[in-house]
């Protein structure tokens, strides 16, 4: 009985149930009809590797294959290149005779983002062997020639752009370092000329000769020394003549009586220079000296000879003084000699007391030198390997994006499924008949039967009587339920058709639905977008 009642119920709603039916059965057919076909034509990529061995020749770029992709997607997808692109290839050129509305830039560039796909599979793995890299493009389109015609054009900006890419990151590479390098020569120019500058500013005091300079200031303080012991035994010997010339009132005659006081002082200075000789090697800075002395009072001794004859000139003045006058000739001579000495040790000792300075900004110097001569050799070396990497890329030995398979013309659409479409349709308005039905008889809380009348009044009837309608009741439920159906039937076609028209692609509209609810991703979607 109870599946009696409930059948009983289904037809007393079947007429709810038939106009869910419609509905969905008219938006499938609808869509299935004016949907657009949606062709996909596909091309296929590889990313080879360096045609040179890295031991023989390498690179200089250095860009890992997917993210080179990655950025040769970034800048293929760029808004102006793709406006560029659909103005060119006539994208969203109208259909002859079909009107639609025009697109505003930004819906352009957002709706071909999601219809180019570039996916990027293969390439290095953490663990187990290296995959090659293969890269998939394709484009979907209303037809199969602008389908292929976009993929293609796709595919040849990738190869362009990686072309670029790898030639412009090795002509970088290859002005930095040479200009890297002229810097480096011209700064070791500089330090080279401002060393050779130093030095010659200061080459009395230069590391070098420390030890040579050293050796001529102990020699000078030796020579110092002897000078003074000189000048002591002169210094005594006047003392003697004097003594003796005022105790005597005379002096001793000798052999210094017939000599001028320059052949006395010659005498002298050979009997220094026997001595000399006798301890040192006539190589002897003193040694050369005395001798330079000696020869300059030996022309002197020899002009006087020469003038006077063999005989010696008659002295003008006394044997005592002329003693004493050359005695006082030899003082004044090591006076000057000790002067000259002073100051030649004076030099010595400020060039000496210099040098340590000297050295450390000599040092200083170099060590700045060396660290840019050790910087130019490196940026050589890398001028080097530049222009290798350079040559390579310009001859396209290196990575490279090359061309598997071309995208062709597909010959049937990928999308949409129209018997799908349709069917979905039906089975939705069956799916919402069934369940207005439900939902009607949940709400309903009438009572229609014997057994709601006894559980909810606690009565029991004699006998239950039908609701029995009129003719004219019953025509006019019959002309509603005929009117319902034929604004339905009616209605929703136009209604899809000019909003397909006049405001917006059904196919965009359903994406637009479908990324606003997070579906644009799912199997069977018109348009899902790659990742």
């Amino acid at each position: 009985m109870e599946v009696r009642f409930y059948l009983s119920l289904f037809l007393r709603r079947l007429p709810y149930f038939l106009l869910c039916v419609v509905i969905g059965s008219v938006l499938g057919l609808t869509l299935a009809r004016f949907l657009p076909p949606v062709y996909l034509a596909e091309a296929r990529l590889v990313v080879e590797n360096e045609q040179i061995p890295d031991e023989l020749a390498a690179s200089t770029v250095r860009t890992e294959a997917t993210e080179q992709l990655q950025i040769i997607q970034q800048r293929i997808l760029t808004r102006d290149r793709l406006l560029e692109m659909a103005n060119r290839l006539q994208i969203y050129a109208p259909a002859p005779g079909i009107s639609v509305r025009q697109m505003a830039a930004d819906e352009i560039v957002a709706d071909l983002r999601e219809r180019i796909r570039i996916v990027t599979t293969g390439g290095a793995v953490a663990r187990g062997p290296a995959q090659a890299t293969l890269v998939s493009v394709s484009f979907e389109a209303p037809t199969a020639a602008v389908s292929a015609s976009v993929t293609n054009e796709v595919v040849t900006l990738i190869l362009q752009e990686n072309i670029a890419m790898r030639t412009t990151v090795a002509g970088q590479t290859l002005d930095f370092f040479s200009q890297e390098v002229e810097r480096l020569n011209q700064e070791l120019s500089r330090q080279g000329a401002e060393i050779l500058a130093f030095k010659n500013a200061n080459k009395d005091a230069l590391p070098d000769s420390l030890d040579f300079r050293r050796t001529q200031q102990a020699a000078a303080q030796e020579r110092l020394l002897q000078l003074d012991r000189e000048e002591a035994l002169m210094k005594d010997r006047r003392t003697r003549l004097v003594q003796i010339y005022e105790q005597t009132g005379q002096v001793e005659a000798g052999p210094a009586e017939a000599l001028t006081p320059e052949q006395s002082q010659l005498a002298t200075l050979r009997d220094q220079m026997a001595q000399l000789l006798s301890v040192l090697s006539p190589e002897n800075p003193r040694v050369k000296m005395l001798g330079a002395q000696i020869e300059a009072l030996e022309t002197v001794v020899a002009g006087q000879l020469a003038a006077s004859g063999t005989a010696p000139a008659s002295p003008a003045l006394s044997i005592y003084e002329l003693q004493l006058a050359d005695i006082d000739g030899q003082l004044g001579f090591i006076a000057d000699q000790r002067g000259q000495i002073m100051a030649e040790m004076d030099a010595l000792r400020v060039s000496i007391e210099a040098t340590p300075g000297n050295a450390i900004t000599i040092d200083t110097l170099e060590r700045n030198y060396a660290n840019t001569r050790m910087q130019y050799d490196l940026a050589v070396a890398n001028l080097g390997r530049a222009e290798t990497g350079d040559v390579i890329e310009a001859l396209a030995k290196g990575q490279r994006i090359s061309v598997i398979e071309q995208a062709i013309a597909p010959r049937e659409p990928k999308s949409p499924n129209r018997p799908l479409i349709a069917f979905g349709g039906v089975a939705a308005g069956i799916a919402l008949g069934l369940a207005v039905i439900l939902l009607m008889e949940v709400l309903n809380t009438a009572i229609r039967r014997p057994q709601d009348l006894t559980a909810k009044l606690g009565i029991t009837p004699f006998a239950t009587l039908p609701l029995l309608r009129t003719a004219g009741q019953v025509r006019r439920r019959r002309l509603v339920i005929i009117a319902a159906f034929t604004v339905v039937v009616l209605t929703i076609p136009a209604g899809l058709w000019a909003v397909d028209s006049f405001y917006r692609p059904l196919d965009l509209l359903i994406d637009q639905l479908l990324n606003k609810l997070g579906l644009a991703n799912l199997p069977g979607s018109l348009n899902p977008v790659a990742v």
